[in-house]
């Protein structure tokens, strides 16, 4: 997870430090502003970013949602609620998916091992 994150940062920092880099800039802080509490509060809209995330098989964005997700207090109970819900509307295709985030769910949360 540490590896993960510390790319992430690193890497935005150069791309956001690019010149003439206004469009980029601009997605990612509508990105950020999107996810703050508002009709609907962080927690929600993290679990949507995860499902969604897991419907177009981005693994980046999957780990991202989950580091969030355990952050702001998900569940297991919760998330595999949410993993049925991605499945059916993403179809079997999603759980290769379903398998890689629930073993970096268990790396954020050892103590809660099924």
């Amino acid at each position: 997870m540490d590896d993960f994150k510390e790319y992430r940062q690193r890497m935005n920092e150069k791309i956001l430090a690019a010149p003439n880099n206004i469009v980029l800039k601009r997605i990612y802080s509508v990105d950020a502003m999107a996810y703050k509490d508002g009709a609907l509060n962080a927690k929600t809209k993290e679990m949507l970013g995860l499902a969604t995330s897991m419907v177009l098989r981005c693994d980046d964005c999957i780990r991202y949602h989950l580091i969030q997700c355990h952050q702001l207090g998900v569940t297991t109970e919760e998330l595999l609620e949410l993993f049925g819900i991605v499945n059916l509307i993403g179809g079997t295709i999603v759980i290769p998916h379903t398998r890689r985030a629930f073993e970096f769910w268990e790396e954020l949360n050892p103590q809660n091992h099924l």
